[in-house]
């Protein structure tokens, strides 16, 4: 299948919208700038209940601004496997977000992303863009839900059309020692139906469990993964089912 048609950002959509929101977040765009960002080397990327590396290490960055009143502006990037579609070398994501505090403890974060895919040999788009919001208690728990307009059908390996689908996650880390998290998290995938057969919705459960250790500017994890049958139908990256993956993170 041929599609030369690249994915269109929301970013300029999402900026214009903040710009015109009320005082209070006008102003947060303006002051107290701080920028942040992460390197990160992991022995799997693994994302929504599979691996966007094909079971192969991947080296990840972040780089980040955000100011005092909760409005935040990134990209991330990453390596994955060109023989996985479309044949990419790189992931790029660009994020504009804010979040709103509730109270001490509770917040709420809206976030627009627009994800591209860079180098190889593609033959056609599989970009796509996506809206979330999530609900966090402190830094230990979230549930977020993510909505995403146009995004890429397959059946197996075989790439068939586009289609609005969304995923629910909750993610928590517990404190149990002087750093020592113990992590998890749940997610659900689901892609609407245009058609009969192949084309109708369909969708897949996954999650994680595991430890993390964080000390100063480092993070290390482990942690073990379990995906539903349907993710090798709907996907075309591996699995990640009765898998186990690690990463070190540095932040700055």
């Amino acid at each position: 299948m041929h599609d030369p048609t690249r994915g269109r950002s929301l970013l300029p959509w999402l900026l214009a919208a903040t710009l015109a929101a009320p005082p209070a977040l006008g102003e947060g765009l303006l002051s107290g700038l701080a920028p942040g960002g992460s390197l990160t080397l992991t022995s799997d990327y693994i994302y929504r209940g599979v691996s966007s590396s094909n079971n192969e290490p991947a080296v990840q960055a972040d780089l980040h601004v955000s100011t005092s009143g909760g409005t935040f502006l990134g990209v991330w990037s990453s390596t994955r496997d060109s023989a996985l579609d479309p044949y990419a070398n790189y992931e790029l994501d660009i994020y504009l977000g804010h979040r709103f505090d509730l109270s001490n403890a509770w917040s709420v974060t809206a976030i627009g992303r627009a994800h591209y895919l860079l180098g190889g040999s593609q033959e056609f788009s599989d970009d796509y863009q996506e809206l979330g919001v999530s609900v966090s208690w402190l830094d230990a728990w979230t549930f977020s839900f993510t909505a995403i307009p146009a995004f890429p059908r397959y059946w197996f390996d075989e790439r068939l059309s586009r289609a609005p689908a969304f995923v629910t996650e909750m993610t928590a880390q517990w404190l149990i020692y002087d750093g020592l998290f113990i992590t998890g998290g749940v997610g659900y995938y689901r892609i609407t139906g245009t058609g009969p057969g192949i084309e109708s919705a369909d969708g897949y459960a996954y999650g994680d469990v595991g430890l993390a250790w964080e000390h100063r500017h480092w993070r290390l994890e482990v942690g073990y993964y379990r995906t539903g049958e349907r993710a090798e139908v709907l996907m075309p990256y591996p699995s990640a089912n009765q898998h186990w993956a690690g990463s070190v993170v540095w932040r700055f």
